[in-house]
């Protein structure tokens, strides 16, 4: 029984267009394009007996959507055991590169609000830096204007000390 189960297992896996209603699925993941079947063959050679309980399989990853949940596996079938445990291994890394994938875009925003930051300073600094040279110029400015005010005071005392002088 097990043996016609494995072949029929094998021949549709192998391939999938036989047996489509069966209720063979496909392992798709990202790594692999949607339109190229995916083949994969178990052997019952080299299975371990090291089968985790059925309470310890987790049936359930809430995070993903329901397409991509694990589909509960046939107890009785290690090649299902198999599949579903490598199902179960694709899922968590998944969520690993969904949480990697988040925290990439968190630190992204993090990182364009800083160069945002940055780019403001920076026009601020111009700004700062154009306002100082008009200040500067304006303050050159005064200190010519004071200091011919300052001769022509001296000019006009000097006359008037000569009109003082003269009378």
């Amino acid at each position: 029984m097990v043996d016609s189960k494995q072949r029929r297992l094998h021949r549709n896996l192998e391939d999938p267009g036989e047996g489509q209603s069966s209720g063979a699925h496909m392992i798709s993941t990202a790594r692999v394009p949607a339109d190229k079947p995916v083949r994969i063959a178990f052997s019952l050679d080299n299975a371990s007996d090291d089968t985790p309980p059925e309470d310890a399989i987790p049936l359930v990853f809430p995070e993903l959507d329901q397409q991509l949940q694990p589909l509960a596996p046939c107890h009785d079938s290690v090649e299902s055991m198999q599949v579903f445990k490598q199902h179960c291994q694709i899922a968590e890394e998944y969520n690993e590169v969904r949480k990697e994938i988040a925290l990439l875009e968190e630190r992204k925003k993090e990182l364009i609000a800083k160069l945002d930051q940055a780019e403001r300073e920076k026009v601020d600094a111009a700004q700062l830096a154009r306002e100082f040279e008009e200040l500067m110029e304006e303050n050159r400015t005064l200190k010519l204007a004071q200091s011919q005010c300052v001769e022509q005071l001296e000019k006009l005392r000097i006359q008037y000390q000569k009109r003082q002088g003269s009378s």
